[in-house]
C-alpha cells in the first residue's frame, strides 16, 4: 500500500513528467525556429551596421583597385562572411537564404541575408552570411542547456512537493495516529489537531464527535448487561435453590424428578450465560487488572491436563508442541486461561472421534505465537465472519454451549491486544493463532 503523501509526489512528479516529456517532443522544432530567428535578427542588425558604416566613410574603401567589382570578408573560421558586390539588375533584393559557397576551396553551407543598396546611382548586392555548422552548434548548446534546466527544476518541485505534502497531510497523520491501537472509545485522544485546513479541522471534529456518541452508546451497553445480569442472578438462584428442595422431598414422582433435573440444567445454562455476560462487561470496562507476570506454557499445560479426559472420552487426541515459552508481564493470569480453555474446548467439542487437536507455541517473526488446531469439520468464510459476535459463534449444537465462549476469548484478547487470526476448511479443520504483543 502506498501512503497518501507519496501518491500525491508521485502523481505531482508524473504529471511533470508527461508535460515535460510533451515539452521535449516539440523542443527540436522550438529550438530552431527561436534559434533560426536570433540568427536572422543577427544578420539584419550586422546589415544595419555596414549600411551604416558605408553612409559614414562611403564605398569607395571597400571597392579596392585591385577588385573594383566586388568586396569580400570571412572570419578566420569561415563562420561567417561579408561581401558587397555591383550589380545591374533592376530588382530590389531583401530575402534570406540557405545556399552553398566555395572557400578556398571549401564549399560550406551558409544562411544568407541578401539585400540590395544604391550608392551614386549604382546598385550593390550586401551578402551577409553565417554557416550552419555554427547555428546547429549553438542549437545544439542551447538544447542541452534547457535540457539540464528541466531536469534541475523536475527535481526541484518534486522535492518541494514532497516536502509541502508531508506538510500539508501531517495533520491528517495525527488523525490516524490517534485511531491506531484503539480497542475503545475511551482510549481516544480527544485532543483537537491544529490545522488551517478545513477538511482535515471537520475530519478531525467529526471524529471526536463520533468517538464521543460511541463512547457514550458503549457506556449505556455496559450499564445495560451489567445490570440486568445482576438482576438475572437474584432469580437464578432462588429457583435453583427451590428446586433442589423439590429433589429432597421423598413423595415426589420420577417424572417430576425428571423434568425438575432438566429445569435445573436449563437454569445451569443461564447463569453460565449470565456470567458470561457479566465477564464481558467487566473486561470491557477494564475492571480486571493486569499486574500477574506467568509462563504461557505453564497455562497451557493446566488447561490440556484439565480437558485431556474430555478428549480421551471422545477419542480425541491432545497433541502438545510447546517449543518455546514466553514470559507474559502486566497481564491477569486468570483471564488468560479462560480464553485458551474456551478456544481449546471449542476445538474438542467440534472435532470427530479419532480426530485431533494441536497446541503449539513457538516464535514467529521476533513475535510469540500459540497456534490451536483441530482436523475437525471446519468453517466456512461466512461462519468465520461471525465466528466472534456473541451468540452467534457457536459452531456445533451442543446444548451446553452458549453461543459466547469465542466472544469472551476475543474480548480478553483485546483487553491484552492479543491479536486473533483464524483460518479455517470446511472438512479440514481449523486454526486459531495468538499473536502476542
Amino acid at each position: 500500500m502506498i501512503r497518501l503523501k507519496t501518491r500525491l509526489a508521485l502523481f505531482n512528479l508524473l504529471s511533470k513528467l508527461v508535460f515535460t516529456a510533451l515539452f521535449l517532443l516539440f523542443l527540436p522544432w522550438i529550438i530552431e525556429r527561436i534559434n533560426l530567428r536570433q540568427v536572422d535578427n543577427d544578420l539584419i542588425q550586422k546589415r544595419e551596421q555596414v549600411i551604416g558604416l558605408i553612409g559614414r566613410i562611403g564605398i569607395d574603401p571597400f571597392m579596392t583597385s585591385d577588385t573594383t567589382e566586388t568586396f569580400g570578408s570571412y572570419n578566420i573560421l569561415k563562420e561567417e562572411f561579408i561581401s558587397l558586390e555591383k550589380i545591374l539588375i533592376p530588382d530590389d533584393l531583401n530575402y534570406i537564404e540557405v545556399t552553398n559557397r566555395l572557400i578556398e576551396e571549401e564549399e560550406i553551407s551558409y544562411r544568407v541575408l541578401n539585400y540590395t543598396i544604391t550608392v551614386d546611382g549604382q546598385k550593390y548586392l550586401l551578402e551577409i552570411g553565417k554557416s550552419l555548422a555554427s547555428i546547429q552548434t549553438a542549437r545544439r548548446n542551447i538544447y542541452k542547456v534547457i535540457i539540464a534546466f528541466l531536469g534541475i527544476i523536475v527535481l526541484i518541485t518534486f522535492l518541494t512537493d514532497l516536502q509541502y505534502t508531508r506538510l500539508l497531510l501531517r495533520p491528517l497523520e495525527k488523525i490516524t495516529n490517534k485511531l491506531k491501537g484503539i480497542s475503545d472509545p475511551s482510549s481516544f485522544d480527544n485532543t483537537p489537531v491544529k490545522t488551517t485546513t478545513s477538511d482535515f479541522y471537520s475530519l478531525d471534529h467529526a471524529l471526536r464527535d463520533l468517538m464521543k456518541n460511541i463512547g457514550e452508546l458503549f457506556e449505556k451497553e455496559k450499564e445495560i448487561t451489567d445490570n440486568v445480569s445482576h438482576e438475572l442472578l437474584t432469580p437464578i438462584s432462588v429457583l435453583r435453590s427451590k428446586l433442589e428442595n423439590l429433589l429432597l422431598r421423598e413423595d415426589i414422582k420420577p417424572e417430576i424428578t425428571a423434568k425438575i433435573e432438566e429445569s435445573l440444567k436449563t437454569l445451569h445454562r443461564l447463569q453460565t450465560l449470565v456470567n458470561s455476560l457479566l465477564l464481558i462487561a467487566r473486561i470491557e470496562s477494564r475492571q480486571y487488572l493486569r499486574e500477574d507476570t506467568f509462563y504461557v506454557n505453564q497455562v497451557l499445560r493446566e488447561i490440556i491436563t484439565e480437558i485431556n479426559p474430555v478428549a480421551e472420552d471422545k477419542g480425541i487426541t491432545l497433541e502438545e508442541d510447546l517449543e518455546h515459552d514466553f514470559q507474559y508481564k502486566g497481564a491477569n493470569r486468570s483471564l488468560i486461561f479462560s480464553m485458551f480453555y474456551n478456544v481449546i474446548n471449542n476445538a474438542v467439542k467440534n472435532t470427530p472421534s479419532g480426530g485431533r487437536v494441536t497446541i503449539k507455541s513457538l516464535f514467529l517473526h521476533n513475535r510469540f505465537d500459540v497456534i490451536i488446531s483441530d482436523n475437525g469439520k471446519g468453517m466456512s468464510p461466512e461462519k468465520i465472519d461471525k465466528l466472534f459476535s456473541r451468540f452467534k459463534s457457536r459452531m456445533g449444537s451442543h446444548e451446553d454451549g452458549t453461543g459466547i465462549g469465542l466472544a469472551i476469548a476475543n474480548t480478553i484478547a483485546d483487553f491484552h491486544e492479543i491479536i486473533i487470526s483464524v483460518t479455517s476448511q470446511v472438512d479440514k479443520g481449523t486454526s486459531f493463532s495468538f499473536i502476542f504483543p
